[in-house]
């Protein structure tokens, strides 16, 4: 449950007063994130804001994402107060309305007339003058009614009481109480509200006591013994975190990571990453598999080139310089440009590349090569061998993700799952394809929706008889047994309580915001027969 934020802020000089660095940077975020679909933690960690300070940043987050949370209680409120609908605002308008009413109700130690009149300065700041008057009567109006934003009071009974009270749309919750029932539901939304734990994954021995001298506050993950959970500190400002020593990754991303890493590993073992970038599940696989010959697929070339910068200094950080790692780009050829499937994707990540699909084969990883990565569609790919093992961890909805990205809960609609799904698939029978004989494909999203996980598996296993279905409670069990999985026993298949099976519907691999210390994701193992 989202709480109070206190922030601490100096007297306010009405009179002197601009719009302050943070709430100038919130309004442009805010704006770009509803015009462009883009992405609001991107922006806010885009170079544009680099030169906030570390309080700014922070207020800049907090309204940011603030408001994104809780867009549709906002705009409830600022409907009563409106002689307007909200649909004849312009944009500038309802978002300096809606920064404003987020801090007059979450962030008590901002005086409400310094919200106010910064709220009315950005609509002038936005060449809405005319407008400033209009937005001053609202807000005026809403500061003068006490409101309470606590949720504990309000009796959850049904999917559209918990949309409402949440800040989340119906259809969404509604679909999620069939799956998983409504104090799961309840559990789901009451996590996106809140402000998500950062996990990160130890690459070094060192790297624990590193961060604790440099003031960061640790505690063990709730998953898995190389996780661990930031309680106070800014990781990015260390050392370790500058020189590769750990990385942040939800925990239930190091655990799909883990699920690829063979029982048994041997030398010319090789691993095929389809869609590869940002590149966390890369490199937890290339550290889990250091005799390991890995090829990384992604789309664009310019998310490539940034996959390669991350492996290249993470490894050569971790005294793997001698470890080479090839960018390999084939040259221009035919190739049709589609178009974005859906908004959990970054914009044009489902498109068709229009890098040319060239082919390489064997002789093209030298034996000194670790990582070799692939500017090139995973829907047509680029490879003549197979692999012993395949991570096809596909573009999806993002709906297991919502507490660090609640944009898109507003974009999405029922009939992009249905299209998400389509593209999920075709990458997925590409995949297949690329599995050795015995060697095994793990499908995995970030998505909590039926339509992109279970539908897409049973489906290509209906299409495939070369493949059949893991149990992910076996895997799942020898993690446990290696000691690298602490999720408590014991084993029951109840998805709520502890223990691995806890983390498994079905054969799946299923985790659940709210219910589980982490995203929501889900995996499934195909093994060649």
């Amino acid at each position: 449950m989202s709480s109070v934020v206190s922030f601490f802020f100096p007297a306010y000089n009405l009179e002197a007063m601009s719009v302050s660095p943070a709430r100038a940077a919130a309004f442009d975020i805010l704006l770009r994130v509803e015009r462009e679909s883009s992405y609001a933690s991107d922006l806010l960690h885009s170079p544009t804001h680099a030169d906030l300070s570390t309080p700014d940043h922070a207020l800049a987050t907090e309204l940011v994402m603030g408001v994104l949370r809780w867009r549709s209680r906002l705009d409830a409120d600022i409907a009563t107060a409106s002689s307007q609908p909200l649909s004849k605002l312009d944009l500038e308008i309802l978002i300096a309305l809606r920064l404003a009413l987020y801090q007059f109700l979450w962030l008590d130690r901002i005086p409400q007339r310094a919200a106010l009149h910064e709220s009315v300065e950005l609509v002038k700041r936005a060449r809405k003058r005319s407008a400033a008057p209009f937005v001053n009567a609202v807000l005026r109006k809403l500061s003068a009614t006490p409101r309470k934003h606590a949720l504990a009071e309000t009796e959850i009974s049904s999917p559209e009481t918990l949309a409402r009270t949440f800040a989340h749309p119906q259809w969404l919750v509604e679909r999620w109480t069939s799956a998983y029932g409504l104090p799961s539901a309840h559990q789901i939304c009451q996590h996106n509200q809140s402000i998500p734990t950062t996990a990160i994954r130890l690459r070094a021995p060192t790297a624990e006591q590193e961060l604790n001298e440099e003031g960061i506050t640790l505690t063990r993950g709730g998953l898995l013994t190389s996780a661990r959970r930031i309680e106070a500190g800014n990781i990015t400002k260390t050392q370790a975190f500058r020189t590769g020593q750990i990385i942040i990754q939800d925990e239930a991303s190091q655990l799909v990571a883990a699920l690829v890493d063979p029982a048994t590993r041997r030398e010319g073992f090789r691993i095929l990453d389809c869609c590869a970038a940002p590149g966390g599940k890369t490199l937890a696989i290339a550290d889990l598999n250091p005799a390991a010959t890995i090829t990384a697929v992604e789309l664009h070339p310019h998310r490539a080139r940034l996959l390669q910068n991350l492996l290249h200094q993470s490894l050569s950080n971790q005294n793997l310089s001698n470890q080479n790692l090839s960018n390999q780009n084939p040259r221009p050829a035919d190739s049709s440009s589609g178009s974005s499937v859906g908004p959990g994707l970054r914009p044009g990540q489902a498109e068709r590349s229009s890098t040319a699909l060239g082919r390489f084969s064997q002789h093209d990883l030298p034996s000194a090569t670790r990582i070799q990565i692939v500017t090139a569609d995973a829907q047509h790919l680029p490879v003549s061998m197979q692999f012993d093992r395949v991570l096809a961890d596909v573009p999806c909805s993002g709906t297991g993700t919502l507490a660090r990205n609640p944009e898109i809960k507003w974009r999405l609609t029922p009939d992009d799952l249905a299209e998400l799904a389509q593209h999920q698939l075709a990458i997925l029978r590409s995949a297949l394809a690329q599995v050795a004989p015995g060697g095994r494909l793990i499908y995995s999203t970030c998505s909590l929706e039926k339509e992109e996980n279970e539908a897409v598996v049973e489906q290509a296993l209906s299409e495939n008889n070369s493949f059949r279905l893991l149990d992910c409670r076996i895997e799942l069990d020898r993690l446990k047994q290696s000691g690298e999985l602490t999720w408590s026993n014991p084993i029951s298949p109840d998805p709520i309580s502890p223990g691995p099976a806890s983390l498994t519907r079905g054969p799946y691999l299923r985790t659940i915001p709210g219910v589980h210390p982490c995203d929501g994701f889900f995996a499934a193992i195909f093994e060649r027969i």
